[in-house]
């Protein structure tokens, strides 16, 4: 993954609006407040919260990652 350095300062997750971190592993940007997992594809990053994962929920659905806790009403 080759994502330009300059670029990973100005950019903020989407969701929370706190700053993004690389995983070379996973080729993802990672966000250091809520944990969302952005991929990167062809050195482009994704910041749709529709196309994010929770790292530590991997088998969980897409749908299940980025779906909101509305389970109070």
């Amino acid at each position: 993954m080759n994502v330009d350095p300059g670029l990973l300062e100005i950019l903020v997750c989407p969701a929370c609006r706190a700053g993004l971190a690389v995983n070379e592993d996973t080729s993802e940007l990672l966000c250091t407040g809520c944990g969302l997992a952005f991929p990167v594809h062809d050195d482009i990053p994704v910041l749709l919260v529709d196309e994010a994962r929770r790292p530590d929920d991997e088998s969980a659905s897409d749908e299940t990652a980025a779906r909101p806790d509305d389970q109070g009403e």
